[in-house]
């Protein structure tokens, strides 16, 4: 009897810890994310807003013009769509998946039918 319990309340307190865990994940911010393409490494700022599991990223986009997408956090995984319209291969969606941890984020981003592409971000110092 005393077996059943223990298992019980330990499974209980994994559980709780990981949903601590995952509550405290807040990306809301700016970070610097860092792609690597053809000509060479590239930096930018994104910046997310979070409001539980939903999230709300900006971006900048082609001839300084600024991209808006949406997507979810689910523990310290997050994924957001950007469509982007009005370029030479028309509309194009970008889908971003990350991992966080801590003040970093790696990740990958697909775009049409080309390979997905690596990047990695840190979060700005406020």
């Amino acid at each position: 009897m005393k077996k059943p319990l223990f298992y019980a309340l330990a499974l209980a307190l994994v559980l709780g810890v990981t949903l601590l865990m995952a509550a405290e994940i807040n990306v809301t911010g700016d970070w610097d994310m860092t792609t690597t393409s053809q000509r060479g490494p590239m930096t930018r700022t994104i910046s997310f807003t979070q409001t539980g599991e939903n999230l709300t990223v900006k971006m900048p986009g082609p001839n300084n013009t600024e991209m808006t997408g949406t997507g979810t956090i689910k523990g310290d995984e997050l994924e957001w769509t950007i469509t982007r319209t009005g370029g030479p291969q028309g509309e194009m969606k970008f889908v971003y998946k990350a991992k966080v941890d801590g003040d970093k984020m790696t990740g990958t981003v697909q775009f049409g039918d080309r390979p997905a592409r690596e990047w990695t971000a840190v979060r700005k110092a406020k």
